[in-house]
């Protein structure tokens, strides 16, 4: 991998907005234990144990697709409270019914967990064994997202689980695997300074800002979904990038429709003076604090 500096075009024309067919990829994490972190992704989590990297890190997700890797990391420190990094990863499920047997699971096992409505989606939330935070939640059709012109109506509203229990297929056992069709559908960031991460996410990397009503977060996405990227500073304002080799994200994937809408983007960024990586299929960036985006066009 090399590290590439390109010069901006003789004459540079407004920012895009990224490509509404972007998606998000594979979320890299530090574990201390990858044996006992896959145990919990597949036996708790319901993935599936898809194999092991060169590197030695493993490959967790659906019907082939890689949601979750896993860098195994036994003498990796705790990520101090404060510091920027992985607020949550969301896996989105394709439908309610889906949503209700995780949360059988989740309530058979004792699984500590919160539970929100969020009008957008539902969600519940928990922890991996690393205290790395996961959301898996299922959207409301978007007809029924309410728009006040550009942006997206989101609350946090408690979520009936005894209702959304009574969507649980009864032929479903707990123990079946997350249903096909199940992906990344954003991931949560804590950072240091939403005016910076906006200058990065929204002015550089091109995504759009779908809500930032929530006091102490931003919310933007491609595509008019309702959001791609979460970016909040409640317990990180003013924090800085947790010391390397620490427990937490090592870096996520965002994936877009073709390599034209890579090299946009990868120009678009040199040319302002991010150092940009160049990967297989892409690139890599790091934002301010150091979360590190691996950007690249699908298979």
């Amino acid at each position: 991998m090399t590290t590439t500096s390109i010069a901006p075009p003789p004459s540079a024309g407004p920012v895009p907005t990224l490509p509404a067919g972007l998606r998000m990829g594979a979320v890299r994490l530090r574990v201390r234990d990858a044996a006992r972190a896959a145990a919990f992704y597949t036996g708790t989590v319901g993935l599936a144990l898809l194999g092991r990297n060169d590197d030695g890190s493993l490959r967790l997700g659906v019907e082939g697709e890689t949601l979750i890797e896993l860098v195994g990391a036994p003498d990796a420190g705790a990520r101090p409270r404060g510091t920027t990094g992985l607020f949550h990863v969301a896996l989105l499920v394709p439908d309610r019914p889906a949503l209700a047997v995780v949360l059988r699971r989740l309530i058979a096992q004792g699984v500590r967990l919160g539970a929100s409505d969020h009008l957008v989606s539902e969600a519940l939330y928990l922890d991996d064994p690393d205290g790395n935070g996961i959301e898996i939640y299922r959207d409301r059709p978007e007809s029924d997202w309410r728009w006040d012109r550009k942006t997206v109506e989101m609350a946090t509203q408690p979520l009936d689980l005894r209702q959304l229990l009574g969507d649980a297929p009864e032929a479903v056992p707990l123990d079946a695997p997350m249903p096909e069709g199940t992906r990344v559908g954003h991931v949560h960031l804590q950072v240091g300074d939403l005016a910076a991460a906006r200058r990065f996410y929204v002015d550089g990397l091109g995504f759009t800002v779908t809500t930032d009503r929530y006091p102490g977060a931003l919310f933007v996405s491609a595509g008019g979904y309702h959001h791609h990227l979460g970016l909040n500073i409640w317990q990180s304002r003013g924090g800085e990038q947790a010391p390397s080799g620490s427990v937490g994200l090592v870096a996520f994937e965002v994936i877009l429709p073709d390599t034209a809408s890579v090299e946009a983007v990868r120009d678009r960024l040199a040319a302002s003076g991010e150092a940009v990586t160049i990967r297989p299929q892409g690139f890599a960036v790091a934002d301010p604090w150091g979360t590190r985006l691996h950007i690249r066009a699908e298979a």
